[in-house]
This record gives C-alpha cells, sequence and structure tokens, in this order.
C-alpha cells in the first residue's frame, strides 16, 4: 500500500512536470503585416479577387484569402494592399477558394494608388 502512494506520489509530479515543460515552450509569433502594390482584378469564383504585383521583386501574384476592406470598388485599380501571409496549404482549403497565385494575404488595408493599372 505505501508503495503504491508512492508511485502515484511520483506519476503525478512527472505529470505536473510534463505540462509545466510544455507550458513554457515559447508561441509561435504572429505573423508580420507587409505592404505590397499591384492592380486587383476579380477571380474566377464569385468574391475572390487576385493582384497582380507592379514590383520588380517578389511574387507577381497574390491571392485574397480574405479581406476587411471592400475590394469590389477598386477592381481595376492599382493598389496598395497591407495585410499577413497565408500559407498556401491554408489558403487553398478556404472558403470560397482564391485565385491559385505566387503568394496569398489576408487584407487589413487598402490604400488606392491609381484609378487606372498600367
Amino acid at each position: 500500500m505505501k508503495n503504491l502512494l508512492v508511485y502515484g506520489a511520483a506519476a503525478a509530479a512527472a505529470l505536473a512536470l510534463s505540462v509545466g515543460v510544455r507550458a513554457q515552450e515559447p508561441a509561435k509569433p504572429a505573423p508580420k503585416e507587409h505592404t505590397m502594390t499591384g492592380c486587383l482584378a476579380k477571380g474566377t469564383a464569385d468574391g475572390t479577387f487576385i493582384v497582380t504585383s507592379t514590383a520588380e521583386k517578389g511574387p507577381k501574384t497574390i491571392g485574397i484569402v480574405s479581406s476587411k476592406a471592400n475590394l469590389a470598388p477598386h477592381v481595376g485599380h492599382k493598389i496598395d494592399i497591407t495585410g499577413v501571409n497565408v500559407p498556401a496549404k491554408e489558403a487553398e482549403s478556404a472558403k470560397p477558394k482564391p485565385p491559385a497565385a505566387d503568394h496569398y494575404m489576408t487584407l487589413s488595408a487598402i490604400a488606392m494608388v491609381a484609378a487606372k493599372c498600367p
């Protein structure tokens, strides 16, 4: 009986220690916002959009996974988009599925640069 209590106490201590160690593992840092410039177009599915980048470097197409801003009035405009990266696997399983692109983003803000795209 005494051995059973000792083993039980040791098991409880080991469990508490393992939970404590897991709680101290560093959390993933939140994705950092970034801004890109490009021309906004409608995607093939309703309510989807794609941006064709006008930058020399970086991805040439950006699929918009979601946006806090209403994008529809800016189709055909050159815009700055600000948001966070969405991993391709996550973006491709989103509903509605964004157009296939080199890069995917969830937008927090947009700003019109020009009323027409180059």
